[in-house]
């Protein structure tokens, strides 16, 4: 049995959607932006990172780190051998039931009102929205933005008539600089980890323009490993994938993935400045926004091999201590939306720089 916090433990898509559900009915009774925080984490990473992008298949198991999906006996603690495998009902068929639930409860979710007698902006995404604001005014607002690959938002307030509410914006934890315009001017500044409150009067055509800078930043995981984060999304190691069908003549089969290309690097960053070593490349984004073959985001680094980081029991082994000193030539690798990753390393070593006084022998 592996530590719970190692990146090659897998968790059940039933969980991820109740998680979500969780956190929209919690942030609904306390109004806590951190529940939002950790409902948009989970709706745009684990929720598409467990299913293909048309949701034609799923697993019942997903792992962060991720080297191959095969039938095979694992380390999970109860689940057996099909738990990661993509399919209508691998293991158990209670997922095939409950993934469908995790958009429509979220879309209900990004908009709430609130106590008095306004609206709060809780997640983002493109929506419209229409409620009664001081129980007696209408109101539509449209809300324009492709949020979680982009930065900005933007909302056109539409009431039936002018009238004076409260409008709540959240500002994620990891929006340090985020900033706030009302048809063009500034609104006051608006601090991470809160919601920001304007109180005005409204009137037709209105516009708010959200602005969320998304600088790359390193998270630390499992045996001080990094992670790379960019505004709500985590990302992870773009891998070839061979999938293999199982049972070819059922309507509904079964998969195995398997990689075609390396999995076990490190990666060079700079802690201190994590957007120097790290090039962000945008392209538009298509009929599924978590595409396993075009991503709308993608972020080119540098890396090195970890020979001895090697595969057991059919997955990705436990995780060398960082920092970890690597002989390897360094080369240019590719990370993608974990929701667009099947196979996927999210949690590398961090590569020891030679110029550092920290090598390990």
């Amino acid at each position: 049995m592996r530590e719970p916090t190692d990146p090659s433990q897998g968790i059940e898509l039933c969980a991820l959607v109740e998680s979500m559900f969780s956190y929209e009915r919690i942030e609904a009774e306390v109004g806590d932006s951190l529940f939002a925080d950790r409902l948009e984490k989970i709706a745009f990473n684990a929720l598409p990172g467990t299913f293909r992008d048309d949701m034609g298949s799923h697993q019942y198991d997903q792992q962060p780190n991720q080297i191959a999906c095969t039938r095979r006996p694992r380390q999970w603690s109860t689940n057996g051998q099909d738990a990661n495998l993509y399919g209508l009902t691998p293991e158990f068929g209670c997922c095939t039931a409950n993934m469908h639930q995790g958009w429509p409860k979220l879309v209900s979710s990004l908009w709430m009102g609130t106590g008095d007698g306004g609206l709060a902006a809780v997640a983002y995404a493109p929506s419209e929205v229409e409620a009664m604001v001081r129980e007696s005014v209408k109101v539509h607002i449209a809300e324009e933005t492709e949020y979680p690959f982009r930065e900005t938002v933007r909302l056109t307030v539409n009431p039936a008539t002018a009238v004076s509410f409260s409008l709540k914006l959240r500002i994620p934890g990891w929006a340090k600089e985020a900033t706030v315009a009302i048809d063009g001017a500034p609104a006051k500044s608006a601090q991470s980890g809160t919601y920001l409150v304007i109180t005005r009067e409204w009137r037709r055509g209105d516009r708010v323009e959200i602005k969320f800078p998304m600088q790359p930043r390193i998270s630390r995981w499992e045996r001080n490993s990094v992670a790379i984060e960019r505004g709500p999304l985590v990302f992870s190691l773009k891998m070839g994938e061979n999938w293999t069908r199982l049972e070819g003549d059922a309507l509904a089969p079964d998969w195995e993935v398997r990689p075609t290309t390396p999995w076990n690097y490190g990666l060079v960053v700079d802690p201190a400045r994590p957007a120097t070593l790290i090039k962000v490349v945008e392209a538009p984004i298509g009929q599924y926004p978590f595409s396993e073959n075009t991503a709308p985001v993608e972020l080119v680094m540098k890396a090195r091999r970890v020979p001895e980081w090697q595969m057991v029991d059919g997955s990705a082994g436990p995780l060398p201590e960082s920092p970890v000193k690597s002989l390897s030539p360094e080369e240019e690798v590719t990370l993608v939306p974990y929701g667009a990753a099947k196979l996927r390393i999210t949690a590398f070593p961090e590569i020891v720089q030679e110029s550092s006084s920290a090598m390990r022998p």
